[in-house]
């Protein structure tokens, strides 16, 4: 098991964060298909549990991944994954169906993904854009082996945001899923 010890940011400076990113890390351009399942009474949610079914497509291939989270372990949000490239989302999307699941929410992110070394810890810092939301996000991560390593990885993840320009008063919890669901909730109500 290896747990994501992860923080994001609302981006106040998109240019400058992209920037100092790019003079750390090559740039690998990327959209993310998100596809999320539960049960049809919303169990899974309730309890902080996630099962993802994610096409990650860049300019040259496609590849899809199932990823299966369970609850936060910090109040960071950082929670312990298991994930798996997968060979034919189609079929893996039929599976989890005939378990029970429903499609719960689905929407793209468009990301910019920037992989680098610090402090002995290998991270990944995606700049996203959910064209259903307004702004730029921040998702800074790095994988710890047990859940009592979370607050080493995250502070060398803060490390990481401040050297970005990044404030405490940037960072959020809330999850992508709920923002996108909000919103549509709020167009659906404005037509």
């Amino acid at each position: 098991m290896a747990v994501e010890a992860e923080l994001k940011a609302h981006v106040r400076h998109p240019d400058a964060v992209h920037e100092r990113l790019a003079s750390r890390a090559e740039e690998q351009v990327q959209t993310y298909r998100d596809r999320y399942f539960d049960q049809p009474t919303g169990e899974l949610t309730a309890q902080d549990y996630e099962v993802r079914l994610r096409t990650v497509e860049d300019e040259c291939s496609a590849k899809t991944v199932l990823t299966f989270k369970e609850p936060a372990v910090h109040t960071s949000g950082s929670k312990p994954e298991y994930e798996t490239e997968v060979a034919d989302g189609a079929s893996v999307a039929a599976l989890l169906s005939g378990l029970g699941l429903i499609e719960r929410i689905a929407f793209s992110k468009h990301c910019r993904n920037y992989r680098f070394t610090e402090s002995g810890y290998e991270l990944l810092a995606t700049l996203v854009h959910v064209p259903e939301l307004e702004g730029t996000f921040l998702e800074v991560e790095t994988q710890v082996g047990r859940t009592e390593d979370v607050p080493a990885g995250l502070a060398v993840v803060r490390a990481v945001l401040n050297s970005l320009g990044i404030v405490e008063d940037d960072l959020t919890t809330e999850q992508y899923t709920d923002a996108v669901a909000a919103r549509r909730t709020r167009t659906a109500n404005v037509e």
